[in-house]
């Protein structure tokens, strides 16, 4: 079994030396960069912003080449693809696009440089918020990522659809059971609209985890990790309630069919076609949504900023604070094997000045993690949903910052794709993800829920 395992990473790394334009024994160049980046379905912003700084970079760095790598493939395989990229020096990138939650794991892998050296003499450091500098470190405090920008989750909805639904609109849940009951009146009014997605099942990896699960795991009061313990939460009722609302949103007929919500693809169908033509009523879903409909998106929809409305995701029964949301973002990381770090870091605090910085958050409709991109009057102008989702930091969570938390979210979306599909209770899932836990971090490591 093991000599298999090795022999696919050995041809999945030989094609991406394909991919990436290397030969196995070249081991990079010091003139060329490497810059991978995930490109997929609707989310091609980033590839124009790479494409615009490589060619600023070029002209400011004669001699030198920037080689862009774009990774198409879903969250999950793109970070499968990325870390199989990192394991040899021929293929590693010297700059790479890293979710904040991978930058602990990465780093312990050895995948990733510490960027210190570079912020202390950057001046354009100083402009970037504090708990956005903090996404970025290692568990050994060093910065390994500058971020991108950052996220905010919520209820989006069709104002149409709910007036064709006889649902008042501004729409304002404060508990999951209104949000079910808006779902179940589009159910009984309007048959052939999906009342609400919420991501499920492990094909949608860390959509269905984060901006799934926890969404409504951290508005039960619980959470997955106590973090004063430094242990993992097993026994949690708001765990297995928020398998209960997968269970009533699922099996229920709220939501997209199984064979829908598993697959790869739904987040496309989601902004491209399910929400612009009106045939999905409610989701739950990022700050980010409306980039693809704005004019330079892959599905433009003029009309989008009348027609669609967010209201905050509630607490499970309208507890303090009232609502909940999930933050995550991205950042820009440098490659540990690079062999010309400084060209690295050159492309790095070019494509996060602020010109740049605001350029991207405006197309990827992205939060600012700049105080000077978030108070240009030109990026508050940009999209009229940028109030709504910097307000609701206020109330936002983080996932868990360790190395375990890959596995561990994993887990979740095999407990949400047995609810949804009807294979165990919420009960019997919520025991096996517990079981699991145990296996992955050890029962030392658990702790009961408060």
């Amino acid at each position: 079994m093991k000599h298999t395992l090795t022999a696919t990473v050995a041809l999945a790394a030989a094609g991406l030396l394909a991919l990436s334009g290397c030969s196995a024994g070249d081991g990079g160049s010091s003139d060329t960069i490497k810059v991978a980046y995930q490109k997929f379905g609707t989310f091609t912003q980033l590839d124009d912003h790479m494409k615009e700084v490589k060619a600023a970079f070029e002209a400011e760095h004669e001699g030198l080449t920037v080689e862009l790598v774009p990774i198409e493939a879903q969250q999950n395989d793109y970070f499968t693809k990325l870390a199989l990229m990192n394991q040899s020096a021929s293929t590693a990138p010297d700059v790479m696009y890293e979710d904040t939650f991978m930058v602990e794991s990465d780093a312990d892998a050895g995948y990733l440089a510490p960027l210190d050296e570079y912020t202390e003499s950057w001046d354009d450091w100083a402009a970037f918020y504090d708990n956005a500098k903090g996404a970025g470190l290692g568990g050994d405090g060093k910065t390994y990522g500058i971020p991108m920008g950052t996220d905010t989750r919520a209820l989006w909805y069709n104002t149409e659809v709910f007036e064709q639904a006889g649902i008042p609109v501004p729409w304002e849940p404060k508990t999951w059971a209104d949000v079910l009951d808006a779902a179940a009146t589009v159910k009984a009014e309007l048959p052939d609209v999906v009342p609400l997605n919420v991501y499920s099942g492990k094909a949608q990896g860390e959509a269905a985890a984060m901006q799934g699960f926890e969404m409504l795991l951290y508005g039960t009061g619980d959470t997955l990790y106590d973090t004063d313990a430094k242990k993992w939460v097993t026994g949690s009722k708001g765990f297995e309630d928020s398998l209960g609302f997968i269970e009533d949103l699922y099996q229920g007929g709220l939501g997209p069919t199984p064979e829908q919500a598993l697959d790869k693809n739904v987040g496309n169908l989601v902004s491209s076609e399910w929400f612009p033509q009106g045939t999905l009523a409610i989701g739950l879903d990022g700050s980010w949504l409306s980039g693809t409909w704005l004019e330079t998106g892959t599905a433009p929809w003029p009309e989008w900023s009348e027609v669609m409305a967010q209201a905050p995701m509630p607490t499970q029964d309208g507890d303090e604070p009232g609502a909940t949301s999930m933050s995550g973002g991205w950042t820009l990381a440098m490659g540990s094997k690079s062999k010309n770090k400084d060209a690295a870091w050159d492309f790095i605090a070019l494509a996060l000045d602020k010109d740049n910085s605001q350029a991207y958050d405006i197309a990827a409709s992205q939060i600012a993690v700049r105080s000077d991109v978030s108070e240009d009057p030109d990026y508050q102008a940009a999209n009229p949903t940028f109030g709504f989702f910097s307000d609701i930091v206020a109330v936002t969570n983080f996932r868990p910052a360790t190395s375990d938390y890959g596995k561990i979210s994993s887990e979740i979306t095999i407990a949400m794709e047995a609810v949804m599909t009807g294979q165990q209770s919420p009960a019997d899932a919520a025991a096996a993800y517990d079981e699991a836990v145990v296996g992955i971090v050890g029962e030392e490591n658990t702790t009961g829920a408060k």
